[in-house]
């Protein structure tokens, strides 16, 4: 059996940026079954349930068993609220594997940006280098994690 982050590897800008958090952009029913064996517990889905994908992703995840929770990122939900909702799936996630996605990986370097700065103390610039590593290309992505993180921090 892989590690979750070796059994999403084929998904584009795939990242492990936690030990239980992996990233990226669209998977495939194969890129979740993969992750399921390994582990996987929980796929967070930052994509609007309007956008196009190639699959069913809640019907695939209720097949194999795997927590679906979508929170969509989109210029009407750039909130802080949002940003909450998304935190609170990733702490609440423990030490069960995470797959955070949305079409590319921007959406998901912008909401975890803050993430990385407010739960696990990354100053702003690596908490950048590793947001755009993820997939992070949007400057109102950019501004709307760094934001909140600054309003946060004091």
């Amino acid at each position: 059996m892989s590690d979750a982050f070796q059994a999403l590897a084929r998904v584009p800008n795939a990242c492990r940026l936690l030990p239980n958090i992996v990233t990226g952009g669209q998977p495939s029913t194969a890129d979740l079954e993969a992750f399921r064996e390994a582990g996987g517990g929980i796929v967070l889905d930052l994509r609007d349930p309007m956008e196009p994908r190639p699959i069913d992703e809640p019907a695939t995840a209720a097949r194999l068993d795997l927590d679906y929770v979508v929170i969509p990122v989109a210029v009407g939900t750039m909130t802080d609220a949002t940003l909450e909702r998304i935190h609170g799936v990733l702490r609440d996630a423990g030490d069960r594997p995470v797959f955070v996605h949305c079409g590319s990986g921007s959406r998901v370097g912008g909401a975890l940006l803050p993430f990385l700065m407010l739960e696990h103390g990354l100053e702003e610039e690596d908490a950048i280098g590793q947001a755009m590593r993820v997939g992070l290309r949007s400057a109102d992505l950019l501004e709307w994690g760094l934001g909140y993180a600054r309003r946060r921090s004091g």
